[in-house]
């Protein structure tokens, strides 16, 4: 992609796959019209496909983005899509908005959101069987990166801490604890992931970013965080003040607005340090880490 700015690597990366993804959820009218119908609905509702451009953005910085890379970015998103889906059910956050739409339980119902999770989820591990570029060994780490983020070690595991934490009175290292592994595991395999798409990454260049990861995964949450008291609504594209609502510990509440500001400022400058031995090829990465703590939505 080159030397270009980051707001054209965001929507060429973003365009890219995009159009992974829709060879893998093409229009169906068989029996399971409904399934597909709301496959496609949860996976092109305009997310910003965050995850997908780190994986992008880390290939980039070792300057080999290519069809496997294509493949890891449509993976996390598919795994991202359904975390949202089942995140948003009665049982979990209960929620009726996402990215300002209703969201898939409510849209279609309750036992087509759960089957649209579980589909997404399959058909991303589906989808890393099919690299074509990748050595075997490769390939297989790329799958146990994204399993082990994705389950019992990361994203899973955080979502159940985070419902027991409900009305709790966590630390703050419980609490960031919680978010390596919600939020954090899924970001850092992303980044891991892409460059391990290119066959070129480095053990050390791979411990680089990991700790680049770890730095933005939580930088993200505190944002997050954060526009949950400072956005409303329409900004979001989810119920504004929702985390209050349910009793959640949030970096706001234990640190206030002005810490949590602080806090995302010192994550965004430990990522960019992560950095310091990677070139400007590793720039988009560095414009993401600014991207993520001064987002408004």
């Amino acid at each position: 992609m080159g030397d270009i700015p980051f707001s054209k690597f965001l929507s060429t990366s973003q365009q890219r796959v995009d159009r992974q993804l829709e060879t893998l959820l093409s229009d169906n009218e068989g029996p399971a019209s409904q399934l597909f119908a709301a496959l496609r609905y949860s996976v092109f509702s305009g997310g910003k496909r965050i995850r997908p451009v780190l994986a992008y953005a880390a290939a980039h910085a070792l300057e080999s983005i290519n069809q496997d890379t294509d493949r890891v970015a449509a993976a996390i998103e598919l795994v991202h899509a359904y975390s949202l889906i089942h995140d948003d059910l009665p049982a979990m956050d209960d929620d009726d908005l996402r990215r300002g739409k209703p969201t898939c339980h409510i849209a279609f119902n309750e036992a087509t959101a759960i089957l649209a999770g579980d589909a997404l989820q399959t058909l991303a591990f589906e989808q890393l069987t099919t690299l074509e570029n990748t050595s075997p060994e490769t390939t297989l780490r790329i799958i146990a990166s994204l399993a082990k983020a994705a389950g019992v070690q990361g994203m899973v595991a955080g979502q159940a801490i985070d419902i027991a934490a409900v009305n709790g009175t966590p630390t703050l290292e419980e609490l960031e604890h919680m978010h390596r592994q919600k939020t954090g595991a899924m970001i850092v395999a992303s980044i891991t992931m892409g460059a391990l798409s290119t066959g070129k990454a480095t053990e050390q260049q791979l411990d680089s970013l990991t700790s680049y990861g770890e730095a933005i995964g939580l930088a993200f949450q505190v944002q997050d965080d954060i526009l949950d008291v400072t956005a409303n609504t329409a900004m979001l594209g989810k119920q504004q003040g929702a985390d209050q609502a349910m009793n959640k510990p949030t970096y706001t509440s234990l640190l206030g607005l002005d810490g949590a500001r602080e806090k995302a400022t010192q994550l965004q400058k430990d990522a960019l340090d992560a950095l310091s031995d990677f070139d400007q090829h590793a720039d988009q990465l560095r414009a993401i880490a600014d991207y993520i703590v001064n987002r408004n939505y």
